[in-house]
């Protein structure tokens, strides 16, 4: 069995594929033999589980996943890895790789295929540039997971697990607060990856809710709101709100005060229920029509800097 943590079996292995790493795709391979197993034992499966991965990379994280889960499917993006991933996982007899883009994959109709009668989780070692889409897919489209468990960049782990009200606090903070309730496991260190990216990493978990903490009517008003509350961070959210849904500001100013909240107010000052109260009180106008075609919190998806 290859011990694909090792450095020179890496090497060997990607040599022999003419694979080069792509850094527009994010692609750091973890070369740390710690990693893999922990999070494979902290993402929640056993026997009946059945476990999605995304971009799977040399198979490292795989194995320990296929070790403990019922099924494992992989969606790798990168078509040069799939003959990698052949001969890495070639002992792997309970998983499957899709050579797709994971956000154009329908991921209700791979459940039901993949999965049926399994426990389902999300565990991946997530490239940075596309991490909050990923996440919010998962989140908004209400797939029926138990818990996502992912390696992000730590300063974005830190966002995402803030907790609303909190100085680090973005639009995604919300996001996943509404959705879920997430926690940091540990911390991976950038000399743990090859090549070494130039930041540190956080493996996080985010166990999905079966109900939002908060009531709100409309979600696609809720999170347009909230999304334009912190669009322009160094304003007021009376300020931002009016600026970004072109709203007049003494509507925003009215619905601010029937929500019990001071003028002067910002984003990250905020509570999940503050913004939802905000939304009860604030008349917005739908760009799309009234189409939920769109998801509002995908956004930008290189620039993690706008959640």
């Amino acid at each position: 069995m290859q011990n694909l943590s090792d450095i020179s079996v890496i090497k060997s292995v990607l040599s022999r594929h003419g694979f080069t790493f792509s850094k527009a795709l994010g692609q750091n391979f973890l070369v740390n033999p710690s990693v893999c197993p922990r999070m494979a034992e902290n993402c929640g499966i056993d026997e009946n589980t059945g476990v999605i991965e995304i971009g799977a990379g040399i198979g490292v994280l795989t194995k320990e996943l296929s070790k403990r889960a019922k099924k494992v499917v992989s969606v790798e993006l990168d078509t040069r890895l799939i003959p990698v991933l052949s001969e890495t996982l070639s002992d792997c007899l309970n998983t499957e790789v899709i050579n797709a883009d994971i956000m154009k994959v329908d991921l209700h109709e791979l459940i039901t295929e993949k999965f049926p009668g399994m426990r389902v989780v999300v565990c991946a070692n997530l490239p940075y540039y596309i991490t909050t889409p990923v996440i919010t897919l998962l989140l908004e489209n209400r797939l029926p997971i138990e818990s996502i468990t992912v390696m992000i960049q730590k300063e974005v782990a830190d966002r995402l697990c803030c907790g609303c009200g909190s100085r680090d606090a973005g639009a995604v903070t919300a996001c996943v607060d509404f959705y879920a309730e997430a926690r940091k496991l540990f911390e991976v260190s950038k000399g743990s990856f090859m090549p070494a990216p130039k930041v540190d990493s956080c493996v996080i978990r985010l166990d999905l809710r079966n109900e939002p903490p908060v009531e709100v009517e409309d979600e696609k008003k809720f999170f347009r709101i909230v999304k334009a509350a912190f669009a322009q961070r160094r304003k007021t959210v009376l300020n931002s709100v009016s600026s970004s849904l072109s709203t007049g500001k003494e509507a925003v100013a009215f619905a601010l005060q029937n929500a019990g909240l001071e003028k002067t107010v910002r984003a990250e000052q905020m509570s999940l229920e503050d913004f939802a109260s905000l939304c009860r009180h604030l008349e917005v106008s739908d760009p799309s029509g009234g189409s939920n075609n769109k998801k509002v919190m995908k956004g930008e998806q290189n620039n993690e800097k706008d959640y």
